[in-house]
């Protein structure tokens, strides 16, 4: 819809009006762009708070900024997941993107706590990260697992109303995807990277 009123708009544009006369694009543009300006606000607002939450439970800034990391790992695949389907990006999709916030947020709390307490634990930080991501991917599969099943139906529904359900479960199941596979994978290495030096400190 906003390319389409984008183009329409250049057009209008080198028509001259009469005296009296204006042009005003209401309807559903005029609710898309409400929608998008409140989004605007709310979105930054939003991972304020998460931020400060996360410093509340962890009590550093370093956990709690590895923690919002992972955020890049959902958005990579919800991007990915609209190309390949070939939906526009609305919405409904930025919705999806929200709330692929709190699952990677809590994934990567699951993680950090798990790493922290092997290595209150007695364990070294190598051995402290590997034992962490065995003992946590079923538990982050699981989530992502369920999540995804659920929204399944409405991922691939294509009857009345779906133009709206459908790109915020598109963008769900593909931030999922990529989220858990690098959660998994990289995020662990990038704990790694930043806590080599107690390690280091330690030997």
């Amino acid at each position: 819809m906003g390319s389409t009123i984008a183009d329409a708009q250049k057009k209008v544009a080198t028509i001259e009006l009469p005296d009296g006369y204006s042009v005003g694009w209401t309807g559903q543009f005029e609710n898309q762009q409400r929608a998008s300006h409140r989004l605007a606000q709310v979105v930054p607002v939003s991972i304020l708070m998460i931020f400060f939450l996360l410093f509340i439970l962890f009590g550093n800034m370093k956990d709690s900024l590895l923690v919002l990391a992972n955020v890049p790992f959902a958005l990579i695949g919800g991007i990915i997941a609209l190309h390949v389907t070939g939906i526009n990006f609305g919405i409904s999709a930025g919705v999806g993107m929200i709330a692929l916030l709190g699952i990677c947020i809590q994934n990567g709390v699951i993680l950090i706590t798990e790493f922290h307490q092997n290595v209150k634990n007695g364990l070294d930080l190598d051995n402290a990260i590997l034992n962490g991501v065995k003992s946590r991917t079923r538990p982050v599969i699981m989530t992502a697992l369920m999540a995804s099943i659920g929204l399944m139906p409405a991922a691939l529904s294509t009857g009345i109303g779906s133009e709206s359900q459908k790109p915020l479960a598109i963008v769900i199941i593909g931030g999922l995807i990529t989220a858990t596979v690098l959660t998994l994978l990289i995020f662990p290495i990038i704990f790694w990277i930043f806590n080599r030096t107690k390690r280091l400190s330690q030997a």
